[in-house]
Protein backbone atom coordinates (compact mmCIF):
# COMPACT_ATOMS: atom_id res chain seq x y z
CA UNK A 1 0.00 0.00 0.00
CA UNK A 2 1.81 3.80 -0.98
CA UNK A 3 2.89 5.63 2.24
CA UNK A 4 0.93 9.01 3.07
CA UNK A 5 2.49 11.73 1.16
CA UNK A 6 5.79 13.77 1.99
CA UNK A 7 6.87 16.65 0.99
CA UNK A 8 10.20 18.89 1.16
CA UNK A 9 12.03 21.90 0.59
CA UNK A 10 15.64 22.61 -0.20
CA UNK A 11 16.76 26.29 -1.19
CA UNK A 12 19.93 27.96 -1.59
CA UNK A 13 21.52 31.51 -2.47
CA UNK A 14 23.69 31.81 -5.81
CA UNK A 15 25.96 34.96 -6.66
CA UNK A 16 24.46 34.91 -10.13
CA UNK A 17 21.84 36.40 -12.04
CA UNK A 18 18.74 34.65 -12.13
CA UNK A 19 18.07 34.23 -15.64
CA UNK A 20 21.71 32.66 -15.36
CA UNK A 21 20.32 29.96 -13.15
CA UNK A 22 17.03 29.48 -15.12
CA UNK A 23 18.96 28.69 -18.09
CA UNK A 24 20.90 26.16 -16.82
CA UNK A 25 17.62 24.40 -15.03
CA UNK A 26 15.95 24.55 -18.39
CA UNK A 27 18.60 22.54 -20.59
CA UNK A 28 18.36 18.73 -18.86
CA UNK A 29 20.20 17.67 -21.78
CA UNK A 30 23.23 19.23 -19.74
CA UNK A 31 21.86 17.35 -16.41
CA UNK A 32 25.06 14.96 -16.63
CA UNK A 33 27.40 17.79 -16.76
CA UNK A 34 25.55 19.38 -13.54
CA UNK A 35 24.54 17.23 -11.00
CA UNK A 36 26.70 14.32 -9.82
CA UNK A 37 23.01 11.65 -9.53
CA UNK A 38 22.19 12.40 -12.95
CA UNK A 39 23.73 9.52 -15.80
CA UNK A 40 21.97 10.60 -18.88
CA UNK A 41 18.50 12.36 -20.08
CA UNK A 42 16.99 12.04 -23.03
CA UNK A 43 13.98 14.03 -24.48
CA UNK A 44 11.18 11.99 -25.39
CA UNK A 45 8.66 14.87 -26.53
CA UNK A 46 8.75 18.87 -26.87
CA UNK A 47 5.97 20.45 -27.38
CA UNK A 48 6.20 24.50 -26.78
CA UNK A 49 6.85 24.92 -23.10
CA UNK A 50 5.74 21.12 -22.04
CA UNK A 51 8.29 18.56 -22.49
CA UNK A 52 9.12 14.40 -21.78
CA UNK A 53 12.27 13.55 -20.11
CA UNK A 54 13.65 9.97 -19.31
CA UNK A 55 16.44 10.43 -16.93
CA UNK A 56 18.38 8.08 -15.31
CA UNK A 57 20.19 9.00 -12.20
CA UNK A 58 21.63 7.29 -9.35
CA UNK A 59 19.74 7.09 -6.36
CA UNK A 60 21.86 5.91 -3.02
CA UNK A 61 23.97 2.71 -4.32
CA UNK A 62 21.00 1.99 -6.84
CA UNK A 63 20.50 3.40 -10.53
CA UNK A 64 17.12 4.25 -11.21
CA UNK A 65 15.43 5.63 -14.55
CA UNK A 66 12.04 7.29 -14.38
CA UNK A 67 9.91 9.31 -17.14
CA UNK A 68 9.07 12.90 -15.77
CA UNK A 69 6.82 15.45 -17.72
CA UNK A 70 8.00 19.17 -17.17
CA UNK A 71 6.21 22.63 -17.60
CA UNK A 72 8.40 25.49 -18.29
CA UNK A 73 7.66 28.93 -17.35
CA UNK A 74 10.73 31.57 -18.46
CA UNK A 75 8.30 34.32 -17.55
CA UNK A 76 7.91 33.23 -14.17
CA UNK A 77 11.65 31.66 -13.75
CA UNK A 78 9.69 28.13 -12.76
CA UNK A 79 9.41 24.81 -13.77
CA UNK A 80 7.32 22.06 -12.78
CA UNK A 81 7.89 18.35 -12.56
CA UNK A 82 6.07 15.27 -12.61
CA UNK A 83 6.86 11.35 -13.20
CA UNK A 84 4.65 9.88 -15.19
CA UNK A 85 6.61 6.15 -14.71
CA UNK A 86 8.12 5.88 -11.91
CA UNK A 87 10.33 3.19 -10.32
CA UNK A 88 9.69 1.39 -7.06
CA UNK A 89 10.10 2.41 -3.82
CA UNK A 90 8.75 5.44 -5.46
CA UNK A 91 4.98 5.51 -6.37
CA UNK A 92 4.86 9.50 -7.11
CA UNK A 93 6.95 12.10 -7.48
CA UNK A 94 7.28 15.75 -8.00
CA UNK A 95 8.07 19.04 -7.64
CA UNK A 96 9.17 22.51 -8.65
CA UNK A 97 11.91 24.33 -9.16
CA UNK A 98 11.45 28.44 -8.62
CA UNK A 99 14.30 30.52 -9.05
CA UNK A 100 14.02 34.31 -8.13
CA UNK A 101 15.71 37.53 -8.48
CA UNK A 102 17.12 38.78 -5.00
CA UNK A 103 17.36 43.30 -4.87
CA UNK A 104 21.20 41.94 -4.26
CA UNK A 105 21.87 40.74 -7.78
CA UNK A 106 21.96 37.48 -6.11
CA UNK A 107 19.72 34.42 -6.91
CA UNK A 108 17.71 32.34 -4.31
CA UNK A 109 16.67 28.97 -5.97
CA UNK A 110 14.14 26.83 -4.15
CA UNK A 111 13.68 22.98 -5.13
CA UNK A 112 10.67 21.60 -3.94
CA UNK A 113 9.23 18.05 -3.96
CA UNK A 114 6.00 15.74 -3.15
CA UNK A 115 6.02 12.33 -2.97
CA UNK A 116 5.05 8.92 -1.99
CA UNK A 117 6.83 5.58 -1.70
CA UNK A 118 4.97 2.08 -2.58
CA UNK A 119 5.26 1.37 1.16
CA UNK A 120 6.54 2.51 4.63
CA UNK A 121 9.99 0.85 4.37
CA UNK A 122 10.48 1.95 1.04
CA UNK A 123 9.60 6.16 2.22
CA UNK A 124 12.31 6.30 4.86
CA UNK A 125 14.72 5.17 2.02
CA UNK A 126 13.08 7.88 -0.65
CA UNK A 127 13.01 10.77 2.36
CA UNK A 128 16.88 10.40 2.27
CA UNK A 129 17.75 9.89 -1.29
CA UNK A 130 15.54 13.32 -1.96
CA UNK A 131 17.25 14.94 0.73
CA UNK A 132 20.86 13.95 -0.23
CA UNK A 133 20.24 14.60 -3.76
CA UNK A 134 18.50 17.77 -3.56
CA UNK A 135 21.86 19.16 -1.39
CA UNK A 136 23.85 17.76 -3.90
CA UNK A 137 22.06 19.51 -7.14
CA UNK A 138 21.82 22.49 -5.51
CA UNK A 139 25.60 22.31 -4.50
CA UNK A 140 26.89 21.94 -7.72
CA UNK A 141 24.25 24.05 -9.55
CA UNK A 142 25.69 26.78 -7.26
CA UNK A 143 29.24 25.89 -8.13
CA UNK A 144 28.46 25.92 -11.82
CA UNK A 145 26.60 29.42 -12.24
CA UNK A 146 29.26 31.18 -9.91
CA UNK A 147 31.99 30.43 -12.13
CA UNK A 148 30.45 31.36 -15.11
CA UNK A 149 29.99 34.93 -17.19
CA UNK A 150 26.54 34.62 -17.01
CA UNK A 151 25.78 33.93 -20.91
CA UNK A 152 25.54 30.51 -21.65
CA UNK A 153 23.06 28.18 -21.29
CA UNK A 154 25.21 25.27 -21.12
CA UNK A 155 27.31 23.11 -18.81
CA UNK A 156 30.56 24.38 -20.41
CA UNK A 157 33.10 26.43 -18.80
CA UNK A 158 37.08 26.98 -19.25
CA UNK A 159 37.89 23.97 -17.47
CA UNK A 160 35.44 21.79 -19.60
CA UNK A 161 36.57 20.29 -22.94
CA UNK A 162 33.72 18.46 -25.39
CA UNK A 163 34.62 16.72 -28.45
CA UNK A 164 33.93 13.85 -30.98
CA UNK A 165 35.69 11.56 -33.12
CA UNK A 166 33.82 9.73 -35.88
CA UNK A 167 34.67 6.70 -37.90
CA UNK A 168 32.86 5.06 -40.91
CA UNK A 169 32.28 1.48 -41.15
CA UNK A 170 30.64 -0.59 -43.50
CA UNK A 171 28.70 -2.61 -41.52
CA UNK A 172 25.61 -2.65 -39.36
CA UNK A 173 25.00 -0.75 -37.40
CA UNK A 174 23.48 -3.22 -34.76
CA UNK A 175 26.73 -5.26 -35.22
CA UNK A 176 29.03 -2.05 -33.95
CA UNK A 177 26.52 -1.11 -31.33
CA UNK A 178 26.86 -5.04 -30.03
CA UNK A 179 30.41 -4.79 -29.96
CA UNK A 180 30.54 -1.18 -27.75
CA UNK A 181 27.77 -3.15 -25.49
CA UNK A 182 29.41 -6.16 -24.53
CA UNK A 183 32.16 -4.59 -22.32
CA UNK A 184 32.31 -8.09 -21.04
CA UNK A 185 34.50 -8.94 -23.52
CA UNK A 186 36.58 -5.91 -23.67
CA UNK A 187 39.70 -7.51 -22.05
CA UNK A 188 39.84 -9.97 -24.96
CA UNK A 189 38.84 -7.65 -27.51
CA UNK A 190 41.01 -4.17 -27.18
CA UNK A 191 44.53 -3.96 -26.64
CA UNK A 192 44.45 -1.23 -23.43
CA UNK A 193 41.84 -3.01 -21.31
CA UNK A 194 43.68 -5.13 -18.97
CA UNK A 195 40.50 -6.24 -16.55
CA UNK A 196 36.89 -5.52 -16.80
CA UNK A 197 34.56 -6.19 -14.44
CA UNK A 198 30.75 -5.62 -15.46
CA UNK A 199 27.56 -5.98 -13.86
CA UNK A 200 23.63 -5.48 -15.67
CA UNK A 201 21.25 -5.71 -12.89
CA UNK A 202 18.62 -4.97 -15.80
CA UNK A 203 18.83 -4.76 -19.33
CA UNK A 204 19.95 -1.66 -21.00
CA UNK A 205 21.90 -0.60 -17.71
CA UNK A 206 25.40 -1.24 -16.61
CA UNK A 207 28.25 -0.84 -13.74
CA UNK A 208 31.18 -0.99 -15.84
CA UNK A 209 34.43 -1.24 -14.11
CA UNK A 210 38.05 -1.83 -15.82
CA UNK A 211 41.86 -1.03 -15.64
CA UNK A 212 42.97 0.81 -18.51
CA UNK A 213 46.75 0.89 -19.82
CA UNK A 214 48.38 4.36 -20.82
CA UNK A 215 50.42 5.44 -23.36
CA UNK A 216 53.32 5.40 -20.47
CA UNK A 217 52.92 2.12 -19.17
CA UNK A 218 50.77 3.18 -17.02
CA UNK A 219 47.43 1.61 -15.32
CA UNK A 220 44.20 3.34 -14.16
CA UNK A 221 40.87 2.23 -12.64
CA UNK A 222 37.35 3.94 -13.90
CA UNK A 223 33.56 3.15 -13.36
CA UNK A 224 31.29 3.76 -15.37
CA UNK A 225 27.57 3.88 -15.45
CA UNK A 226 25.98 3.05 -18.65
CA UNK A 227 22.87 3.14 -20.72
CA UNK A 228 21.98 1.38 -23.51
CA UNK A 229 19.59 2.89 -26.23
CA UNK A 230 19.80 0.20 -28.85
CA UNK A 231 20.72 0.38 -31.84
CA UNK A 232 21.62 3.87 -32.09
CA UNK A 233 23.21 5.47 -28.48
CA UNK A 234 25.29 4.23 -25.46
CA UNK A 235 25.76 7.00 -23.13
CA UNK A 236 27.75 7.20 -19.77
CA UNK A 237 29.19 8.80 -16.72
CA UNK A 238 31.82 8.16 -15.09
CA UNK A 239 32.02 7.78 -11.37
CA UNK A 240 35.67 6.64 -10.44
CA UNK A 241 37.84 9.16 -12.12
CA UNK A 242 41.30 9.80 -13.26
CA UNK A 243 43.44 11.93 -11.10
CA UNK A 244 43.69 14.57 -13.78
CA UNK A 245 39.86 15.11 -14.08
CA UNK A 246 36.76 15.97 -11.97
CA UNK A 247 33.90 15.12 -14.35
CA UNK A 248 33.22 12.92 -17.72
CA UNK A 249 30.63 12.10 -19.36
CA UNK A 250 30.13 10.67 -23.34
CA UNK A 251 28.20 8.62 -25.46
CA UNK A 252 28.47 6.47 -28.66
CA UNK A 253 26.41 6.60 -31.47
CA UNK A 254 25.55 4.51 -34.62
CA UNK A 255 23.78 6.18 -37.45
CA UNK A 256 23.18 4.48 -40.23
CA UNK A 257 24.05 5.61 -44.11
CA UNK A 258 24.35 4.78 -47.72
CA UNK A 259 28.40 3.60 -46.83
CA UNK A 260 26.93 1.54 -43.78
CA UNK A 261 27.15 3.38 -40.55
CA UNK A 262 28.92 6.10 -38.93
CA UNK A 263 30.24 5.34 -35.38
CA UNK A 264 30.88 8.09 -33.11
CA UNK A 265 32.48 9.07 -29.61
CA UNK A 266 31.47 12.24 -27.68
CA UNK A 267 33.45 12.75 -23.99
CA UNK A 268 33.26 15.76 -22.16
CA UNK A 269 35.43 15.90 -19.21
CA UNK A 270 36.27 18.71 -16.61
CA UNK A 271 39.87 19.11 -15.65
CA UNK A 272 41.20 19.04 -12.05
CA UNK A 273 43.34 22.21 -11.44
CA UNK A 274 44.33 20.43 -8.20
CA UNK A 275 45.95 18.04 -9.57
CA UNK A 276 47.61 19.28 -12.63
CA UNK A 277 50.91 20.06 -11.15
CA UNK A 278 51.02 16.66 -9.16
CA UNK A 279 50.24 14.67 -13.23
CA UNK A 280 51.77 17.09 -15.66
CA UNK A 281 54.63 18.81 -13.57
CA UNK A 282 54.65 22.69 -11.83
CA UNK A 283 54.68 24.32 -15.44
CA UNK A 284 51.59 22.56 -16.65
CA UNK A 285 48.56 25.18 -17.14
CA UNK A 286 44.74 24.17 -17.48
CA UNK A 287 45.11 24.17 -21.24
CA UNK A 288 48.24 21.26 -20.97
CA UNK A 289 45.42 19.12 -19.53
CA UNK A 290 42.87 20.08 -21.78
CA UNK A 291 45.26 18.88 -23.91
CA UNK A 292 46.74 15.82 -22.38
CA UNK A 293 43.04 14.68 -21.28
CA UNK A 294 41.53 14.85 -24.66
CA UNK A 295 44.26 12.94 -26.68
CA UNK A 296 44.22 10.26 -24.12
CA UNK A 297 40.83 9.89 -24.00
CA UNK A 298 40.77 9.76 -28.15
CA UNK A 299 43.67 7.46 -28.78
CA UNK A 300 41.56 4.97 -26.33
CA UNK A 301 37.78 5.87 -28.84
CA UNK A 302 39.47 5.68 -31.63
CA UNK A 303 41.36 2.19 -31.07
CA UNK A 304 38.18 1.06 -29.46
CA UNK A 305 36.48 2.09 -33.11
CA UNK A 306 38.97 0.83 -34.95
CA UNK A 307 38.34 -2.16 -33.58
CA UNK A 308 34.97 -2.21 -33.54
CA UNK A 309 35.04 -1.44 -37.78
CA UNK A 310 37.23 -4.55 -37.70
CA UNK A 311 35.01 -6.44 -36.60
CA UNK A 312 31.63 -5.21 -38.06
CA UNK A 313 33.24 -5.18 -41.64
CA UNK A 314 34.23 -8.52 -40.57
CA UNK A 315 30.50 -9.76 -39.85
CA UNK A 316 29.46 -7.49 -43.12
CA UNK A 317 31.82 -9.48 -45.50
CA UNK A 318 30.64 -13.21 -44.48
CA UNK A 319 27.23 -12.37 -45.17
CA UNK A 320 25.62 -10.31 -42.54
CA UNK A 321 24.57 -6.95 -43.10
Amino acid sequence: MPSELRTSEHEIKIAAPAESVYRLLAHAENWPQLFPPNIYVDHVERTGREERIRIWATAGDTVKNWTSRRTLDPDRLRIDFRQEVSTPPVAAMGGTWQVEALPSGETLLRLGHDFRATDDEGLTWLEEVVDRNSRSELDSLKALAESRDGDGDGATDELTCSFEDTVQIKGAAQDVYDFIWEADLWSERLPHVMTVRLDEPVPGLQTLEMDTLSKDGSTHTTKSHRVGLAPHRIAYKQTTLPALITLHTGYWTFTPNDDGVAASSQHTFTVDTGNIAKVLGADATVQDAIAYVRTALSTNSMATLGIAKTYAEGLAGAGRS
